[in-house]
Protein backbone atom coordinates (compact mmCIF):
# COMPACT_ATOMS: atom_id res chain seq x y z
CA UNK A 1 0.00 0.00 0.00
CA UNK A 2 1.20 3.54 -0.76
CA UNK A 3 2.34 5.63 2.22
CA UNK A 4 0.78 9.03 2.91
CA UNK A 5 4.03 10.88 3.60
CA UNK A 6 5.16 10.14 0.04
CA UNK A 7 2.67 12.80 -1.10
CA UNK A 8 3.43 15.58 1.35
CA UNK A 9 4.39 18.90 -0.34
CA UNK A 10 8.19 18.84 -0.35
CA UNK A 11 8.88 21.07 -3.36
CA UNK A 12 8.47 24.85 -3.35
CA UNK A 13 6.85 24.92 -6.78
CA UNK A 14 3.91 22.79 -7.92
CA UNK A 15 5.26 22.88 -11.47
CA UNK A 16 8.09 20.64 -10.29
CA UNK A 17 5.74 18.04 -8.80
CA UNK A 18 4.86 15.23 -11.27
CA UNK A 19 1.25 14.91 -12.37
CA UNK A 20 1.84 11.36 -13.59
CA UNK A 21 2.63 9.20 -10.59
CA UNK A 22 4.51 5.95 -10.16
CA UNK A 23 2.43 2.78 -10.52
CA UNK A 24 4.78 1.16 -7.99
CA UNK A 25 5.44 -1.69 -10.41
CA UNK A 26 1.75 -2.48 -10.80
CA UNK A 27 0.14 -3.19 -14.15
CA UNK A 28 -3.16 -1.50 -14.98
CA UNK A 29 -4.95 -4.76 -14.19
CA UNK A 30 -3.20 -5.18 -10.83
CA UNK A 31 -3.80 -1.53 -9.99
CA UNK A 32 -7.54 -1.94 -10.45
CA UNK A 33 -7.50 -5.20 -8.49
CA UNK A 34 -5.61 -3.60 -5.58
CA UNK A 35 -7.92 -0.59 -5.68
CA UNK A 36 -10.96 -2.84 -5.39
CA UNK A 37 -9.45 -4.48 -2.31
CA UNK A 38 -8.56 -1.15 -0.70
CA UNK A 39 -11.98 0.27 -1.58
CA UNK A 40 -13.61 -2.61 0.30
CA UNK A 41 -11.41 -1.89 3.33
CA UNK A 42 -12.42 1.76 3.19
CA UNK A 43 -16.08 0.78 3.10
CA UNK A 44 -15.62 -1.45 6.16
CA UNK A 45 -13.78 1.30 8.06
CA UNK A 46 -16.42 3.88 7.23
CA UNK A 47 -19.20 1.57 8.42
CA UNK A 48 -17.36 0.93 11.71
CA UNK A 49 -16.84 4.66 12.24
CA UNK A 50 -20.50 5.32 11.48
CA UNK A 51 -21.63 2.59 13.90
CA UNK A 52 -19.24 3.61 16.68
CA UNK A 53 -20.23 7.29 16.36
CA UNK A 54 -17.00 8.47 17.97
CA UNK A 55 -14.80 9.90 15.20
CA UNK A 56 -15.45 12.78 12.78
CA UNK A 57 -13.84 12.61 9.33
CA UNK A 58 -13.50 15.56 6.97
CA UNK A 59 -12.05 15.10 3.47
CA UNK A 60 -11.15 18.23 1.48
CA UNK A 61 -10.79 17.93 -2.30
CA UNK A 62 -9.15 20.85 -4.09
CA UNK A 63 -7.91 21.15 -7.64
CA UNK A 64 -8.26 23.02 -10.89
CA UNK A 65 -11.18 22.45 -13.25
CA UNK A 66 -11.29 18.84 -14.59
CA UNK A 67 -8.79 17.61 -11.96
CA UNK A 68 -11.22 14.87 -10.92
CA UNK A 69 -12.97 15.98 -7.75
CA UNK A 70 -16.35 14.57 -8.85
CA UNK A 71 -14.69 11.39 -10.13
CA UNK A 72 -12.93 10.91 -6.82
CA UNK A 73 -16.21 11.16 -4.93
CA UNK A 74 -17.88 8.72 -7.32
CA UNK A 75 -15.18 6.03 -7.39
CA UNK A 76 -13.20 6.25 -4.13
CA UNK A 77 -16.31 6.26 -1.93
CA UNK A 78 -18.41 3.85 -3.99
CA UNK A 79 -18.25 1.12 -1.32
CA UNK A 80 -19.20 3.35 1.62
CA UNK A 81 -22.55 3.49 3.40
CA UNK A 82 -24.54 6.55 2.20
CA UNK A 83 -26.10 6.87 5.68
CA UNK A 84 -22.78 8.00 7.11
CA UNK A 85 -21.46 9.97 4.12
CA UNK A 86 -22.26 13.50 2.99
CA UNK A 87 -20.85 15.71 0.21
CA UNK A 88 -20.78 19.50 0.51
CA UNK A 89 -19.97 21.60 -2.55
CA UNK A 90 -18.99 25.25 -2.21
CA UNK A 91 -19.78 27.40 -5.21
CA UNK A 92 -20.42 31.13 -5.48
CA UNK A 93 -21.85 32.29 -2.10
CA UNK A 94 -25.59 32.86 -1.94
CA UNK A 95 -26.93 36.23 -0.77
CA UNK A 96 -27.41 34.80 2.72
CA UNK A 97 -23.90 33.33 2.85
CA UNK A 98 -22.38 36.56 1.57
CA UNK A 99 -23.90 38.44 4.52
CA UNK A 100 -21.82 36.31 6.91
CA UNK A 101 -18.08 35.79 7.32
CA UNK A 102 -16.61 33.49 4.68
CA UNK A 103 -16.15 30.55 7.08
CA UNK A 104 -19.77 30.62 8.29
CA UNK A 105 -21.14 28.39 5.54
CA UNK A 106 -18.14 26.07 5.82
CA UNK A 107 -18.28 25.46 9.57
CA UNK A 108 -21.95 24.52 9.39
CA UNK A 109 -21.10 21.67 6.98
CA UNK A 110 -18.39 19.98 9.07
CA UNK A 111 -19.08 16.38 10.16
CA UNK A 112 -20.72 15.21 13.35
CA UNK A 113 -19.49 12.15 15.23
CA UNK A 114 -19.63 9.03 13.08
CA UNK A 115 -19.90 10.99 9.84
CA UNK A 116 -17.70 11.31 6.77
CA UNK A 117 -18.06 14.67 5.00
CA UNK A 118 -16.40 15.41 1.66
CA UNK A 119 -15.78 19.04 0.74
CA UNK A 120 -15.87 19.28 -3.05
CA UNK A 121 -13.95 22.57 -3.06
CA UNK A 122 -13.79 24.32 0.28
CA UNK A 123 -12.79 27.41 2.27
CA UNK A 124 -9.56 27.41 0.26
CA UNK A 125 -11.51 28.87 -2.66
CA UNK A 126 -11.91 32.03 -0.57
CA UNK A 127 -8.15 32.49 -0.72
CA UNK A 128 -7.31 31.04 -4.15
CA UNK A 129 -9.88 32.99 -6.20
CA UNK A 130 -9.17 36.43 -4.64
CA UNK A 131 -5.43 35.78 -5.01
CA UNK A 132 -5.63 34.86 -8.69
CA UNK A 133 -8.06 37.62 -9.62
CA UNK A 134 -6.60 40.16 -7.19
CA UNK A 135 -9.96 41.07 -5.67
CA UNK A 136 -8.60 41.38 -2.12
CA UNK A 137 -5.53 43.21 -0.76
CA UNK A 138 -2.56 41.03 0.17
CA UNK A 139 -2.99 41.74 3.88
CA UNK A 140 -6.55 40.37 3.71
CA UNK A 141 -5.31 37.26 1.92
CA UNK A 142 -2.66 36.78 4.61
CA UNK A 143 -5.31 37.18 7.31
CA UNK A 144 -7.52 34.55 5.69
CA UNK A 145 -4.64 32.10 5.65
CA UNK A 146 -4.18 32.72 9.39
CA UNK A 147 -7.93 32.23 9.88
CA UNK A 148 -7.88 28.92 8.01
CA UNK A 149 -4.93 27.64 10.04
CA UNK A 150 -6.72 28.57 13.26
CA UNK A 151 -10.03 27.07 12.04
CA UNK A 152 -8.48 23.75 11.06
CA UNK A 153 -6.39 23.62 14.23
CA UNK A 154 -9.59 24.00 16.24
CA UNK A 155 -11.35 21.25 14.26
CA UNK A 156 -8.48 18.82 14.85
CA UNK A 157 -8.25 19.71 18.55
CA UNK A 158 -11.97 18.87 18.80
CA UNK A 159 -11.34 15.37 17.45
CA UNK A 160 -11.67 15.85 13.69
CA UNK A 161 -9.62 13.61 11.39
CA UNK A 162 -8.79 15.94 8.52
CA UNK A 163 -7.62 14.93 5.04
CA UNK A 164 -6.57 17.54 2.47
CA UNK A 165 -6.04 16.39 -1.12
CA UNK A 166 -4.84 18.59 -3.97
CA UNK A 167 -5.58 16.85 -7.28
CA UNK A 168 -2.60 17.84 -9.41
CA UNK A 169 -3.06 17.70 -13.20
CA UNK A 170 -0.98 19.01 -16.08
CA UNK A 171 -2.05 21.79 -18.42
CA UNK A 172 -2.04 19.30 -21.30
CA UNK A 173 -4.30 16.84 -19.48
CA UNK A 174 -6.72 19.61 -18.54
CA UNK A 175 -6.93 20.65 -22.20
CA UNK A 176 -7.77 17.06 -23.19
CA UNK A 177 -10.48 16.79 -20.56
CA UNK A 178 -12.03 20.13 -21.47
CA UNK A 179 -12.11 19.05 -25.12
CA UNK A 180 -13.74 15.75 -24.13
CA UNK A 181 -16.50 17.68 -22.37
CA UNK A 182 -17.12 19.70 -25.51
CA UNK A 183 -16.98 16.73 -27.91
CA UNK A 184 -19.19 14.40 -25.87
CA UNK A 185 -22.86 15.51 -25.56
CA UNK A 186 -23.17 13.43 -22.38
CA UNK A 187 -20.55 15.67 -20.74
CA UNK A 188 -21.90 19.04 -21.89
CA UNK A 189 -23.52 19.57 -18.49
CA UNK A 190 -20.04 19.62 -16.93
CA UNK A 191 -18.75 22.35 -19.22
CA UNK A 192 -18.95 26.10 -18.61
CA UNK A 193 -17.45 28.89 -20.68
CA UNK A 194 -15.83 30.17 -17.49
CA UNK A 195 -13.65 27.02 -17.51
CA UNK A 196 -11.88 28.33 -20.61
CA UNK A 197 -11.55 31.79 -19.09
CA UNK A 198 -10.04 30.42 -15.89
CA UNK A 199 -7.56 28.34 -17.89
CA UNK A 200 -5.93 31.60 -19.02
CA UNK A 201 -4.84 32.05 -15.40
CA UNK A 202 -3.07 28.67 -15.20
CA UNK A 203 0.27 30.04 -13.94
CA UNK A 204 -1.42 32.26 -11.37
CA UNK A 205 -3.38 29.29 -10.01
CA UNK A 206 -0.19 27.24 -9.76
CA UNK A 207 1.53 30.01 -7.80
CA UNK A 208 -1.49 30.58 -5.55
CA UNK A 209 -1.87 26.89 -4.70
CA UNK A 210 1.88 26.50 -4.14
CA UNK A 211 1.79 29.35 -1.63
CA UNK A 212 -1.30 28.36 0.33
CA UNK A 213 -0.40 24.67 0.48
CA UNK A 214 3.01 25.51 1.94
CA UNK A 215 1.44 27.85 4.51
CA UNK A 216 -1.35 25.49 5.63
CA UNK A 217 0.51 22.15 5.64
CA UNK A 218 0.92 20.87 9.20
CA UNK A 219 1.73 17.52 10.75
CA UNK A 220 -1.76 17.04 12.21
CA UNK A 221 -3.55 18.42 9.14
CA UNK A 222 -1.28 17.71 6.17
CA UNK A 223 -1.76 18.30 2.47
CA UNK A 224 -1.30 15.46 0.00
CA UNK A 225 -0.39 16.35 -3.58
CA UNK A 226 -2.07 13.66 -5.68
CA UNK A 227 -0.87 13.05 -9.27
CA UNK A 228 -4.18 13.18 -11.11
CA UNK A 229 -3.44 12.76 -14.82
CA UNK A 230 -4.12 9.02 -14.42
CA UNK A 231 -7.60 8.59 -12.92
CA UNK A 232 -7.09 4.99 -11.78
CA UNK A 233 -3.84 5.86 -10.02
CA UNK A 234 -5.44 8.92 -8.44
CA UNK A 235 -8.23 6.79 -6.95
CA UNK A 236 -5.77 4.15 -5.74
CA UNK A 237 -3.52 6.68 -3.99
CA UNK A 238 -6.35 8.54 -2.26
CA UNK A 239 -7.97 5.31 -1.08
CA UNK A 240 -4.64 4.04 0.25
CA UNK A 241 -4.02 7.23 2.23
CA UNK A 242 -7.53 7.18 3.69
CA UNK A 243 -7.25 3.54 4.77
CA UNK A 244 -3.74 3.99 6.18
CA UNK A 245 -4.76 6.80 8.53
CA UNK A 246 -8.28 5.60 9.39
CA UNK A 247 -6.98 2.19 10.47
CA UNK A 248 -4.96 4.02 13.15
CA UNK A 249 -8.24 5.18 14.70
CA UNK A 250 -9.01 1.51 15.47
CA UNK A 251 -12.80 1.89 15.20
CA UNK A 252 -14.89 -0.86 16.78
CA UNK A 253 -18.49 -1.96 16.65
CA UNK A 254 -20.33 -0.89 19.81
CA UNK A 255 -21.13 -3.72 22.22
CA UNK A 256 -23.97 -4.12 24.70
CA UNK A 257 -22.84 -3.87 28.31
CA UNK A 258 -23.72 -6.74 30.68
CA UNK A 259 -26.76 -5.00 32.17
CA UNK A 260 -28.27 -4.18 28.78
CA UNK A 261 -27.56 -7.66 27.46
CA UNK A 262 -29.22 -9.28 30.51
CA UNK A 263 -32.29 -7.05 30.08
CA UNK A 264 -32.56 -7.92 26.39
CA UNK A 265 -32.37 -11.65 27.14
CA UNK A 266 -35.07 -11.25 29.77
CA UNK A 267 -37.39 -9.47 27.33
CA UNK A 268 -36.72 -12.05 24.61
CA UNK A 269 -37.71 -14.88 26.97
CA UNK A 270 -40.99 -13.08 27.67
CA UNK A 271 -41.67 -12.76 23.96
CA UNK A 272 -40.97 -16.43 23.33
Amino acid sequence: MIKEKSFYPTKKNLNKVPTLGDHNGLSKKDLKSDFAEISEKLGDLQELIFAESKHKVLIILQGLDTSGKDGTVKHVFAATNPQGLRVASFKRPTDLEARHDYLWRVHSQTPEKGEFVIFNRSHYEDVIIPTVHQTLPRKHIAQRIEDINAFEKMLVSEGMTLFKFFLHISSHEQALRLKARIDNPKKHWKFELSDLEERKHWKSYQHAYTDIIQKTHHKDRPWNIIPADDKDLRNYIISSILVERLEKLKPKLPQFNKETFARINKEIKKLL
